[in-house]
């Protein structure tokens, strides 16, 4: 049972890698199935949305099968499924194997209460109107995690071996690199070096985290992890799978305890927690008397589940009251931050944050690059949701794949043609940097860019003179705002390149009337 669960951890692995590279733009206008099906099995993710927006998704129904296995086997899930917990025991593998015969298994056993604590936090914030479930949710975390923090440097790293390799100059060699890099562009690496703010960040706390599997075998997955924490309460009794100790068989070596990957404590007998039991089998397994048995039963058979106390469940409550309030303090609505320029299909703000999880996948999939994660923008709720940077890439005309990826619905999935009539923002024009009217000399570059049918920015035509002295005709370029959807491409073409002199503003997008200005 235990090769058969490593079997079943890398093989779900493989599969969360596969579908995380296919989330990538590949050329045409459709993915294939994007790494956003582990979400959609992920009760933590559908639960949080449907107390936050209120409403239920049918792809949210798949949860319901997670759901199912964890009450009649408990965490499987963790155990057998999940990316994070499979890169934990991974890393875990190395401190179990420094760790003696008669270590204790459990040297941080009073922390396991904290992901309970969390989980109500989140819940009761949830309920209140402010979704942070995908903050620390697994799923959530990896796919964000990957997306903005590792998978740039991956590609950098790979483009500089290949340049590195080209500039040896070996002959032969680099028409055959040549192919190879074109083979994996649009494969494995981006068409374009993806590059997104706050990365470092966002990839050091992930290396926290599995660097927390040298302080104790899956750190993460025994103290810290709301999913484990709701999958633990709902899978308590798990009667098709109760873990039982032999007393007269132990020979009390604990090494069932050393080998627990959930620090579920199966000795002494009748201590056995069954909500942190991730049915890893290693304690049957590595048991030298054969006294540890896993079997269906109705009866408890431990009672080493940890006290929640009721007072810290109140106070975590509590806390999610005071917090939210205190979180939205972000401004209202009419004073909303200009460069908040969400992507196209987005809800209305307040809906928005309600629904978004800040798992980063239309970020990961835009593929000019311009959707980046918030940082102040859209205060402390809309922290890591998608906003359009105009400057690092706009939003191309003929796509609308991160409605295709957006798991809750925050992105409303929308057709391409849907999609082209969505204003997003506005441009407008600097005139003390716009080269026709700062220096006199024609330019145009925005106007050639513009997508929109019959193009948003036109020309006032008037007589001028070069340096020479010779009449001319100057192109002075404007903004038709019933035009403009806002897509940005003016603003990253601008000759300007440090403070471009045509920039949009989230004004007079289409998702709220007290943004229409007309």
């Amino acid at each position: 049972m235990k090769n058969l669960r490593r079997l079943s951890q890398i093989l779900f692995l493989i599969l969360f890698l596969i579908l995380f590279i296919q989330t990538e733009y590949k050329g045409n206008d459709q993915l294939g199935l994007p790494v956003k099906l582990f979400l959609d099995f992920d009760p933590l993710i559908a639960l949080s949305a449907l107390l936050a927006a209120h409403t239920v998704r049918v792809i949210f129904l798949l949860s319901l099968i997670t759901i199912l296995l964890t009450v009649l086997l408990g965490r499987v899930f963790c155990g057998w499924i999940c990316p994070l917990g499979t890169l934990n025991t991974f890393f875990s593998y190395f401190k179990m194997r420094s760790a003696g015969p008669k270590a204790d298994g459990a040297p941080f056993a009073p922390l396991r209460r904290i992901k309970y604590f969390i989980l109500i936090f989140i819940l009761v914030a949830a309920l209140l109107g402010w979704n942070s479930a995908g903050f620390l949710d697994p799923i959530s975390l990896t796919i964000r995690s990957l997306a903005l923090g590792y998978n740039p440097a991956a590609n950098l790293m790979v483009r500089s071996a290949f340049e590195f390799i080209v500039s040896l100059g070996i002959p032969g060699l680099s028409s055959s690199l040549d192919s190879l890099y074109s083979s994996l562009t649009g494969v494995i690496l981006a068409f374009e070096q993806p590059v997104f703010r706050q990365m470092i960040p966002i990839a050091l706390i992930f290396t926290a985290i599995l660097a927390l599997n040298f302080l104790s075998p899956r750190f993460w997955c025994r103290y810290l992890c709301p999913l484990g924490a709701l999958l633990g309460l709902l899978g308590t009794k798990q009667p098709l799978a109760r873990v039982d100790v032999n007393d007269k068989k132990c020979i009390a070596c604990r090494r069932c305890n050393q080998a627990c990957q959930g620090e579920a404590t199966p000795f002494p007998a009748g201590k056995w927690a069954s909500r942190e039991c991730l049915a890893c089998f290693n304690c049957r397994d590595i048991c030298p008397a054969a006294a540890v048995s896993i079997h269906p039963t109705r009866e408890k058979t431990g009672r080493g589940n940890v006290d929640l106390q009721r007072r810290w469940l109140l106070a975590c409550g509590l806390g999610a009251v005071v917090s939210v309030p205190l979180v939205k303090l972000g401004g209202g609505p009419q004073r909303q931050n200009p460069e908040l320029i969400r992507p196209p299909g987005a809800l209305g703000e307040d809906e928005f944050l309600r629904t978004c999880v800040k798992c980063g996948e239309c970020m990961k999939v835009c593929l000019t690059n311009g959707l980046q994660p918030t940082f102040a923008q859209a205060g402390l709720e809309g922290f890591w949701t998608p906003l359009l940077v105009p400057r690092l890439g706009y939003c191309e005309y003929n796509c609308n794949l991160c409605s295709q990826v957006c798991p809750t619905g925050a992105i409303q999935k929308i057709t391409l043609e849907e999609k082209q009539n969505i204003r997003i923002g506005l441009a407008m024009f600097d005139r003390n940097r716009c080269i026709p009217y700062a220096l006199g000399r024609n330019c145009g570059v925005c106007e050639e860019h513009c997508p929109a049918p019959g193009k948003a920015i036109k020309f006032h035509e008037e007589e001028a003179r070069d340096e020479r002295g010779e009449k001319f005709t100057l192109k002075k370029p404007f903004v038709d705002p019933h035009l403009c959807i806002g897509c940005g491409i003016c603003e990253n073409k601008c000759p300007f390149v440090d403070i471009p002199a045509v920039r949009v503003t989230s004004i007079n997008e289409s998702r709220g009337e007290y943004k229409l200005y007309l």
